[in-house]
Formats: C-alpha cells, sequence, structure tokens
C-alpha cells in the first residue's frame, strides 16, 4: 500500500499501514479474504455514518463503484 500513499496525508498513510498490518494478521489466522473485506467495509461504513449524512456516504461509495467499474482497482482497463 506505501506505493498508493505517496503523497498522502500523514494520517491517511499511518492508517493504511495499521490496516495492512490488520489485514496481515487475519489471513494469518486463517479467516477468509471475504470475512476480511466484509468486516473492514462494514467498519468503514459505521465510520462513515458516525461522521457523515447519507449523501456523502453515497458519494463515497459511488466513487468506490466507479473505480471497480473502471478497472483502477485492478490496473487495468474495465473487465465487463
Amino acid at each position: 500500500m506505501s506505493d498508493q500513499m505517496n503523497g498522502a496525508p500523514p494520517d491517511l498513510s499511518h492508517a493504511g499501514a495499521v490496516v495492512d498490518k490488520a489485514i496481515e494478521f487475519m489471513t494469518g489466522q486463517d479467516i477468509s479474504p471475504i470475512a476480511i473485506a466484509s468486516a473492514l467495509l462494514g467498519g468503514a461504513l459505521g465510520m462513515l455514518s458516525r461522521t457523515m449524512d447519507d449523501a456523502g456516504i453515497v458519494q463515497v461509495l459511488e466513487n468506490a463503484l466507479a473505480s471497480v467499474r473502471s478497472g483502477e482497482l485492478r490496473g487495468g482497463p474495465d473487465r465487463h
């Protein structure tokens, strides 16, 4: 994740590093990737719900969907 975090604010870089370590730990505990991702997504949505209104959360989710659809998360063009 460090390559993705270049130029990011220090708190974002720190949070990303903590999440990476948590994922590494859970993977080492043989927790399934879907369970890890679901728990992280649920936690992220819970955090957003405490800090943003519904319209803001929808915008974050729409941006995430756009990244998936564009292939940005896989480093390539849309795979549909």
